[in-house]
């Protein structure tokens, strides 16, 4: 009886060794620059970028009329998507996805979500705070963000690279286009982008919420 016992302690210890070395060879996710995706997706001046792309400043306003740079997510997570308030399709499926993200993070204040808007001209800071409220979103986490229209769209082109093939052919002109992009990004405490999701997608959102844990540990 008493082998037994200690053949179950050495093979359970076994387990947990084994378990920690297999954690500790996951691969790390990929740091995603301009030249590893499809040149339609990236405006042409990026595609210089080597190993070193990091998301660009930034000041919009947010739902409460706060001004918002770059400073708010230095050393933090974030999620960043695309949306506009009126969109009936993709969007409420999108923060649907994000009002889970943003449930599981509650209390972490290491992450943040951003969602930018591509119809600014609508969006003004008191429909966005309406549509916040509306989504539950947490104060000073939670930030539904709107601005200039052409500072959005080169956020969009330039660090995100959020594009679908037929919307990067009028990068010329922001006047007659619009974004419109199931894509979560996923981005680190240092600006770079570590994934793409279907913001759509329980499952994707899933493997996400997993990634920013992954990232947080990092």
């Amino acid at each position: 009886m008493k082998r037994i016992i200690a053949l179950a302690l050495l093979f359970a210890v076994g387990v947990t060794i084994g378990y920690f070395i297999l954690k500790d060879k996951e691969e790390p996710l990929p740091v995603i620059n301009p030249i590893d995706l499809d040149e339609e997706m990236v405006d042409p001046e990026m595609l210089r970028v080597g190993n070193k792309h990091r998301v660009g400043d930034f000041s919009f306003l947010n739902q409460d009329g706060e001004t918002i740079t770059q400073a708010e997510v230095e050393g933090k997570v974030y999620v960043a998507e695309y949306f506009f308030t009126t969109c009936g399709t993709i969007c409420p499926k999108m923060n649907k996805q994000m009002r889970r993200i943003q449930f599981e993070f509650a209390d972490n204040d290491e992450v943040r979500l951003m969602s930018f808007t591509v119809d600014p001209e609508v969006d003004t800071v008191q429909q966005m705070k309406r549509y916040a409220e509306d989504h539950g979103a947490k104060t000073g986490q939670w930030h539904f963000l709107t601005g200039a229209k052409e500072d959005l769209y080169a956020l969009a082109r330039k660090s995100f690279f959020v594009l679908k093939p037929a919307e990067a052919q009028n990068l010329g002109d922001v006047g007659s286009d619009f974004i419109h992009t199931n894509n979560f990004v996923l981005v680190d405490r240092v600006g770079r982008i570590r994934g793409y999701y279907d913001g759509t997608s329980k499952t994707e959102v899933d493997e996400l919420m997993l990634d920013i844990e992954r990232l947080l540990e990092e």
